[in-house]
């Protein structure tokens, strides 16, 4: 009996799903690198001040590193309900854990308050923080990936992607509007808790938004069709066993392809931060602002480059931002030692843009590889499991190789080989634009279907 078809969303209902997963990805993201940038800032000082200043910086990546620790958690958890009961709901849930996470960070005492407990509070609820965001990345592109059709699939599903420069940007945003009205010692005191209790209000308009959208059609096709299926042969597979068994191949690919995106992100947009201001005695405001302008600009060229990948595919787009990214790490650097202004919104701006080359694609990417009652453990898994060797110690390992070399050169030497370990994932990986979601599953022989113009042959 065939599965009951799935009326394709009007473009209205698509745009309402758009924005329902952009609003919601730029508030999750907001709580995420407000704890960056405030961790570069100010937490060294607020819950470690028994250190010197770049151990203190140390110390608080330490704690933001801890958080991608639960990412892969989240994915399994998140994943594994997602593709059981499907994508809104638990959408539903991991922004209100963010968002109540963050506003409690925001009223934690510091350590002058309450001692140890005080960093020990702060890494609980960034654990927290890091176990809503495991879950929030792969439902918020399937929702859409699974609402568009494969011609547009890449612009449509890059639009939550652009949540990650907007929260960023308006996370910074926030931070620098804050120094900017207060002194460093009332900024320290509790200017920075501002931002943080804020969250409280966004995850209202951002729950309002996202309740009022419907479920993944794709998804209730293959809920449908597998009740039958559980109806006639019993109970289906788990679906990280399921992952396992038919996706491994995938699953390795969007981690190696994750490598020079996560590292280099957190490279450009939080280790600069305190590179520039407490290596290099730059104005906190100018480090604010060129991470500031280099996002408004990442937030506009996201579409641009989901759109390119539909004409020319995922992989060239991914590759370009991956070559590009490994070469202008030297130039980063050593744009950043000139102190100049303009010289530091460049060395972020272009960095950004190479990485936006490999950042858009990734949801429509990562979403084609995986049969829908897997593909939100697939897609989470690859993603989240990357992050806790990619992102997570990205700026702990720049801050220790500048507190032992003094130097940016090994920083430029460790993106560049992030770089070249993404190029060798996306040679290994297969081309997937164009694919029908609802076509692509486990087949007879545990692989997935092949793209248009492939044979099953070839995609083997």
């Amino acid at each position: 009996m065939a599965a009951p078809a799935t009326a394709p969303p009007t473009p209205a209902g698509l745009r309402r799903v758009v924005a329902a997963s952009l609003v919601g990805t730029t508030i999750e993201w907001y709580d995420y690198f407000l704890y960056g940038s405030a961790a570069a800032l100010v937490f060294g000082r607020v819950f470690f001040p028994e250190s010197d200043p770049l151990t203190g910086t140390l110390l608080s990546f330490l704690t933001y590193a801890i958080g991608f620790v639960a990412r892969p958690l989240g994915a399994l958890v998140f994943g594994h309900y997602g593709d059981r009961i499907g994508r809104k709901k638990l959408l539903v849930v991991s922004l209100l854990m963010m968002g109540g996470a963050s506003a409690l960070i925001g009223c934690v005492p510091g350590y002058d308050t309450i001692g140890v407990t005080a960093p020990v509070l702060l890494t609980v609820l960034r654990l927290v923080q890091g176990f809503a965001l495991g879950g929030e990345w792969g439902g918020a592109v399937l929702l859409v990936s699974e609402h568009g059709d494969a011609e547009r699939r890449g612009f449509w599903a890059s639009w939550p992607q652009g949540g990650a420069p907007a929260g960023n940007l308006l996370a910074v945003g926030v931070l620098s509007l804050m120094t900017t009205l207060q002194s460093d010692t009332t900024f320290a005191a509790w200017g920075w808790r501002v931002p943080f209790l804020l969250s409280a209000v966004l995850v209202g308009v951002g729950l309002w938004i996202r309740l009022s959208v419907d479920e993944s059609p794709v998804f209730q096709a293959a809920l449908a069709k597998a009740e039958r299926r559980k109806a006639a042969q019993g109970a289906e597979q788990p679906p990280l066993l399921a992952v396992l068994r038919h996706h491994w191949r995938d699953v390795l690919v969007a981690m190696g392809a994750r490598m020079a995106e996560n590292i280099s992100y957190y490279v450009i947009t939080t280790f600069v931060l305190a590179y520039c201001v407490e290596h290099l005695k730059v104005e906190k405001q100018d480090a604010l602002n060129a991470v500031l302008i280099g996002s408004a600009i990442q937030f506009c060229l996201i579409p641009l480059f989901g759109a390119l990948s539909d004409r020319i595919g995922r992989k060239p787009v991914y590759l370009v931002g991956a070559v590009g990214v490994g070469g202008w790490a030297w130039a980063f650097f050593a744009l950043l030692d000139t102190r100049s202004f303009p010289a530091l919104v460049l060395a972020v701006t272009v960095g950004l843009v190479f990485h936006s080359a490999m950042y858009a694609p990734q949801a429509a990417f990562f979403s084609e590889m995986f049969a829908t009652r897997m593909r939100y453990s697939g897609a989470s898994i690859g993603a989240q499991f990357a992050s806790v060797a990619a992102g997570a110690p990205a700026p702990l390992i720049a801050t220790a190789l500048l507190s032992s070399y003094g130097s940016a050169t090994p920083i430029a030497l460790y993106v560049t080989l992030a770089a070249l370990l993404t190029v060798g994932a996306l040679f290994a990986a297969r081309e997937t634009r164009g694919r029908d979601l609802a076509d692509v599953g486990p087949g007879t022989d545990g692989k997935s279907a092949p793209a248009p113009g492939e044979t099953a042959a070839s995609s083997a």
